[in-house]
C-alpha cells in the first residue's frame, strides 16, 4: 500500500511494464533457440507500434531445448514496487505449434475469480500474452519453425515484492502478475493503477463482497479500517484514480462504496475532477470559500480561506469560525460521486488530514438527503 501522494509537481520518466519486459527476454531466448544466436539487447514493438531496445543482463542456453534471458524492469520514475526487479523468460520448444504460457518463480497463479485470467493459469494478463505471441509467431515465421515454444516467465524474489502490491488481495498467490496494456508504464502508473482498481473491484463483486473502501493510500486506508474492520478484499487501492472507481462500479455495482481520502484530494472531487493528482488538477481555493460561504461563512472568512497557502490552512480557519467546511465539501463530493455511480449503489464520503483523523463526512442512500456528518 503506497503512501497518499503529495501535491508537488515534477518532471516524470516513463518506463516499460513487465509484460514488455517478459516479451523482450521470452523473443531473445526463442531467438537464441532458432538462431544459435547470443544477443546483449532485444528490440520489440509496443501495441501502439513504438519500437524500443531492452538491454539484456542474461542470455544462454538452459540445454538443447531451452534457453534462458533476463533483462531488469526500468519503471522510470513511476513509484513501483518492480522497478529494478530482474524478469526472466526460460523457453523451451515444443512440438505442437502456438505459445504456451507458465510461471516460473516468482509469477503467481490466479485462485479467485473476477480476473481476466481464468482461475489456476498463471497471473500473464492478455495483452503481455498476445504481444509475446505475436513477436514468437513472427519469429517462427521468419525461420519456417513449425513448432511451438513453452514460455516460462518470472521474477527474481518476485514473492516477496508481491505482499507489497495488490495481488494477496486479488487472490493471486506466489508471485506478482505481469502486466501492461501499452507496454509503457506511465509516471504514477496510472495504466497500472487503473487495472488494479478494475480488478480489485471484480473480484470484490465476484466473490460477494458488499461493501468496499476506496481509498487514495495508505493513511486513508487505516481510517477505513479502524472504521469499519473490513476484510482485506474489501480494501481498494485507487490512489488519485476515482473516476476509474465510478467507471467500473458501473459494470460492478457493489451494494456499498465508501470514499476515503485526504481533504484537499476530495475538494477536488467537489470540483468535478476525476484525477485527484496534482499533474491533473490543483485545489482551488475559491471553490472553498464558495462552499463555505454556503455553509455560512461571512465575507472575511472566504476571503481569508482564497488566501490560505495549504487546503487544510482553509479548514483549520473554517473550524476556528464553526463553519463545517469539512462536512460541506464532502457533501458537494458525495453528489458528484452520486451522479457518477449507478442508482443502487449507497455512497459515503470521508475526508481526513494527514494524520488521519476524520475531518468531514457525508452519506446517504443514492436520492435521499444526507444523513449526518461528523467534523
Amino acid at each position: 500500500m503506497r503512501a497518499e501522494t503529495s501535491e508537488t509537481k515534477q518532471a516524470l520518466r516513463s518506463g516499460y511494464t513487465t509484460g514488455s519486459c517478459a516479451t523482450a527476454t521470452s523473443l531473445a531466448a526463442a531467438r537464441l533457440l532458432l538462431e544459435d544466436k547470443v544477443t546483449e539487447t532485444c528490440t520489440i514493438t509496443l501495441p501502439r507500434g513504438q519500437t524500443v531496445e531492452f538491454k539484456l543482463t542474461d542470455c544462454r542456453l538452459s540445454n538443447h531445448h531451452s534457453a534462458l534471458a533476463s533483462t531488469i524492469k526500468d519503471a522510470g520514475d513511476d513509484p513501483d514496487v518492480t522497478h529494478g526487479a530482474t524478469v526472466f523468460a526460460e523457453v523451451e520448444l515444443c512440438e505442437q505449434a502456438g505459445v504456451y504460457f507458465q510461471a516460473a518463480q516468482g509469477v503467481g497463479i490466479v485462485t479467485l475469480e473476477g480476473l481476466s485470467i481464468n482461475k489456476g493459469e498463471p497471473a500473464i494478463n492478455p495483452i503481455p500474452r498476445q504481444m509475446m505471441t505475436s513477436h514468437l509467431t513472427l519469429l517462427a515465421e521468419e525461420q519456417n519453425y513449425t513448432g511451438g515454444f513453452k514460455v516460462s516467465i518470472g521474477v527474481e524474489n518476485g514473492e516477496a515484492i508481491a505482499k507489497k502490491t495488490m495481488n494477496p488481495r486479488l487472490g493471486i498467490v506466489g508471485g506478482l502478475s505481469i502486466l501492461g496494456t501499452t507496454g509503457i508504464v506511465r509516471p504514477f502508473s496510472c495504466s497500472a493503477y487503473i487495472a488494479s482498481i478494475q480488478q480489485g473491484i471484480d473480484v470484490a463483486y465476484q466473490n460477494g463482497v458488499k461493501h468496499i473502501a476506496a481509498c487514495t493510500g495508505s493513511t486513508s486506508e487505516q481510517r477505513a479500517q479502524n472504521i469499519y474492520n473490513l476484510p482485506e478484499m474489501a480494501l481498494i487501492e485507487m490512489g488519485d484514480f476515482v473516476g476509474a472507481v465510478f467507471k467500473q462500479l458501473r459494470k460492478s455495482p457493489i451494494a456499498k462504496l465508501s470514499l476515503v481520502a485526504g481533504f484537499g484530494k476530495l475538494s477536488k472531487l467537489a470540483n468535478g475532477h476525476m484525477d485527484l493528482h496534482s499533474r491533473s488538477s490543483d485545489i482551488d481555493l475559491k471553490a472553498l470559500a464558495n462552499i463555505a460561504k454556503q455553509a455560512g461563512a461571512n465575507t472575511a472568512l472566504c476571503q481569508q480561506i482564497m488566501s490560505s497557502n495549504t487546503s487544510l490552512q482553509a479548514l483549520k480557519l473554517s473550524h476556528q469560525h464553526n463553519i463545517p467546511l469539512g462536512d460541506a465539501t464532502c457533501k458537494q463530493a458525495l453528489t458528484i460521486t452520486s451522479e457518477l455511480i449507478p442508482k443502487s449503489i449507497q455512497a459515503e464520503v470521508w475526508a481526513i488530514n494527514k494524520q488521519g483523523d476524520v475531518v468531514g463526512h457525508a452519506d446517504w442512500v443514492y436520492g435521499q438527503r444526507p444523513l449526518r456528518g461528523v467534523s
